[in-house]
């Protein structure tokens, strides 16, 4: 047994064995470190709706040389006579003088029906050349081959997850006239449709093949390992996985809910990773091929400094007599593991690690992947800059590994400069904006209130008027911090300084605030180990040398991510929703806590209305929560919240947090994601938003060849009347066709923010027939149903100015002229 280890583990360090399969596909999800050059795929596209692959463009593998003390890109590959998704670049191998690229959307033929394919590229010099395609002569659609693969001297293997609904693998194998020759189709033998994906990661060793299965976070991992029978035919030798108590659902995810199953093979010995196991803390399984053919478990390894949610194992790579182990949240930040062969003992012996630099963030993804070549390594965080994705290049410098050189592709924005004082003008336009009735106090773009990073964009705004100086100030939320915006003079707003998201915690495109006795409420979803920050606003009544870094005054940890923070001012209470990760999530529903000493919130109790929800657990979106005193005699003076539970509308009694009390759910037809909703100020009407029917309705439209059945913006609108009994009384449409998203009421006015067409404002004077009486569209060059452009507005001060945040472009600070008010 020894002899054997110490070969499969020789082998390894002499860079036969590479294997390593994480759901990374953005910039750096691949990296190839080969004679010296650089290659990075990135087959998603990251502009593209990820609802609608056709929104798509062709993806691009670039290819970048040393210059001077830097890299430049010297070459940029793509898939040839090509238009539309093709996501080039799945994986990339290097043979020779040539790289192999899987595609897996390309429509290689042009006639709309795509299966995937491999591309040939042949160095030529300095430049690069499409050779060929290659795949299987036949191939069903639907297919996506292409999605992994690996290549070891003649012995080429590529996966599909689509084959027969359960995935499969293609051996190849190069004839002496230097071409590929089809050998066999690979399939397990006990397929279960229910639990796996077959093709899921693959490598082989020349001789074997082993091809990982994963099917969601709700089941282990597995690969399965074929080699050739006595007749030289491809058989099934074994399934290695996890079996019994061990058998977790999860140990394929890895941080950022990501799967991965690494797998590897030499000889008799084959390697699993699973990244997912003990918390997240990962795991290495290694499996050894008995006499009797029989694969048997024959040991394991992990992180000597074992971490949960370090996802050890992630990745493999062998390197000058090491194996180095991918660890992407490794001190939140992520690490490599180099571990080295004792020959003696038949083990691994000493273990080095490999930090993330300083320029790499929590959930950046470092070591997703990794290719090392003598004193050189490049490692990819894909997940970097708002999961934009780059790769870090590290030298060995006397023993030492450094991180010399970040790579990366540069982020094309629109440039826009601050406005101030620019009104809508009778051509319907402020400046490069449309408009209606709406006109510009000011802006102010990202760069200009702490969104400098690459891939930050604006979400959630909320206000404050301080109580003793009557000061309006502004609250904006961005995907990596919340930013403060002194605007008592609107037409010239004071950016006065940045609270930081919680340390450790993820860049994510979610957070909100809300504010409760001049303290500020701040969380984010998916963003692990957030909290509730609460910042004192009268901290801000006095910024000197503006803008400055703020502290949180404390950050609740009773729960660690949440989608959203609802609060009743009148008790001073506040609702977590959508909360996930850690802590107390309550099914995703109320998670309610006492802010009434807002530096001290404590837990009081949950709500979730089971069966609501896509899982049925109650997962509450959004809500609002007030003490009720409308037409409903039967509950007035309750704490009452309404709802929006992905696919109900949900109203519950929550005066006694310890025993909350469902009083209904409705849904309606057509319910795609119910979003958000604002009760009018007489608490009769509720107006919700659903976020996804939109879309739905394009998808629809696109898979029939007809259009869609939704021609605008659909709000829905429920006579509430009797708390127990919604009625939805009215569907309104509206003046365009996007995605409506965040509404308030003030009045008889609605303010909808409307993605990428901006601000809406709404006359309900007629509560059950809304009509638009004017508009800013903060994004007028874009007219897509897709989540961009204003994410939500805050239309509550006593100024009338009304805060409008819009993504990629920064805050608006705007003034509805209401014309109806006008002599």
């Amino acid at each position: 047994m020894i002899d054997r280890t110490r070969t499969f583990f020789a082998a390894a360090a002499c860079g036969l064995f590479m294997a390593g399969a994480a759901e990374a596909q953005e910039f750096g999800g691949t990296v190839v470190l080969n004679e010296g050059r650089i290659v990075i795929s990135e087959p998603i596209d990251p502009e593209a709706n990820p609802q609608d692959p056709a929104t798509s463009a062709p993806r691009s593998l670039y290819v970048y040389e040393r210059a001077g003390s830097g890299w430049e890109r010297t070459g940029t590959l793509r898939a040839p006579e090509h238009g539309g998704a093709d996501y080039f670049g799945r994986f990339v191998l290097a043979d020779g003088d040539r790289l192999l690229v899987g595609a897996t959307a390309l429509d290689q033929n042009g006639d709309g029906e795509s299966d995937g394919s491999v591309l040939v590229f042949r160095r030529d010099g300095d430049d690069w050349e499409f050779e060929r395609y290659l795949r299987p002569e036949s191939i069903p659609l639907g297919t996506s081959f292409g999605r992994f693969a690996s290549l070891a001297g003649d012995l080429l293997v590529v996966t599909a997850l689509g084959y027969q609904g359960t995935g499969g693998a293609w051996v190849f194998e190069r004839g002496a006239d230097g071409e590929w020759v089809e050998q066999a189709i690979l399939t397990p033998s006990d397929p279960d449709p229910q639990q796996e994906f077959f093709g899921w990661g693959a490598h082989t060793d020349g001789e074997r093949v082993i091809v990982g299965a994963f099917a969601g976070q709700q089941f282990p991992g597995a690969a399965y390992v074929f080699g050739r029978d006595a007749s030289g035919a491809w058989v099934q030798e074994g399934r290695l996985g996890l079996a019994g108590d061990e058998a977790q659902p999860g140990a394929a995810i890895v941080v950022n809910r990501a799967p991965s199953v690494s797998v590897g093979v030499e000889g008799d010995h084959a390697m699993l990773g699973l990244p997912g196991t003990d918390n997240g803390a990962g795991t290495v399984l290694f499996h050894e091929r008995r006499p009797s053919g029989e694969w048997v478990r024959s040991g394991s390894l992990v992180a000597f400094d074992r971490q949960p949610g370090a996802g050890f194992g992630a990745s493999f790579a062998a390197h000058d007599g090491e194996l180095w182990i991918g660890a992407p949240g490794a001190d939140m930040f992520g690490a490599i593991y180099a571990f080295a062969w004792d020959a003696e003992a038949g083990r691994f012996g000493s273990a080095t690690k490999i930090n993330a630099g300083a320029g790499t963030d929590a959930g950046d993804g470092f070591g997703l992947s990794v290719s090392a070549e003598g004193d050189m390594a490049v490692v990819g965080q894909p997940w970097d800059d708002a999961e934009m994705g780059s790769a870090v290049v590290f030298e060995n410098r006397n023993g030492r590994w450094t991180e010399t050189a970040k790579i990366f592709v540069p982020e094309e924005r629109r440039p826009l400069e601050a406005l101030t004082g620019v009104d809508c003008a009778e051509d319907g336009m402020a400046d490069q904006f449309t408009c209606d009735q709406v006109d510009v106090l000011s802006f102010l773009p990202l760069d200009e209130i702490g969104g400098t990073d690459r891939g930050i964009e604006t979400n959630d705004v909320w206000g404050w008027t301080d109580p003793e100086t009557g000061r309006e100030y502004a609250i904006v939320g961005r995907t990596d911090g919340t930013a403060f915006i002194d605007i008592s003079d609107p037409a010239a707003p004071v950016y006065l300084g940045n609270l930081p998201k919680t340390p450790g915690s993820l860049t994510q495109s979610w957070r909100d605030i809300k504010v409760y006795a001049d303290h500020a409420f701040v969380v984010a979803d998916n963003a692990g180990r957030h909290g509730m920050q609460v910042f004192d606003l009268t901290r801000l009544r006095d910024v000197r040398d503006a803008p400055v870094e703020f502290d949180p005054d404390t950050v609740y940890e009773g729960i660690a991510s949440a989608h959203n923070i609802v609060i009743n001012e009148e008790t001073g209470t506040a609702y977590s929703v959508g909360s996930s990760g850690g802590g107390e999530t309550c099914g995703g529903g109320l998670h309610m806590i006492d802010i009434r000493e807002p530096k001290d919130p404590r837990f009081i109790g949950c709500f979730a209305e089971e069966g609501t929800g896509r899982t049925g657990t109650g997962y509450t979106h959004d809500a609002q929560c007030v003490n009720y005193h409308g037409p409903d005699t039967e509950h007035a003076g309750k704490e009452i919240c309404f709802g929006a539970n992905e696919n109900h509308v949900v109203i519950a009694d929550v005066t006694d947090p310890a025993n909350p009390v469902s009083l209904a759910s409705a849904t309606y037809a057509a319910a795609a994601y119910t979003h958000q909703g604002w009760l009018t100020e007489d608490q009769r009407y509720f107006y919700q938003n659903d976020e996804l029917d939109e879309m739905a309705s394009v998808g629809a439209a696109q898979q029939a060849g007809t259009d869609p059945d939704m021609e605008a913006s659909r709000t829905l609108i429920w006579d509430v009347a009797d708390l127990d009994d919604p009625i939805l009384v009215k569907e309104h449409f509206g003046e365009t066709f996007t995605i409506d998203h965040n509404l308030y009421i003030v009045g008889d006015l609605m303010y909808q923010s409307n993605y990428v067409s901006g601000l809406r404002v709404l006359d309900i004077s007629d509560r059950e027939n809304p009509r638009e009486v004017g508009f800013f569209d903060t994004v007028p060059w874009d007219e897509s149903v897709t989540f961009d452009g204003s994410w939500s507005n805050y239309p509550f001060f006593a100024s009338g100015t009304i805060v409008v945040s819009s993504g990629k472009e920064g805050v608006f600070f705007l003034k509805y002229r209401r014309p109806e008010l006008v002599p």
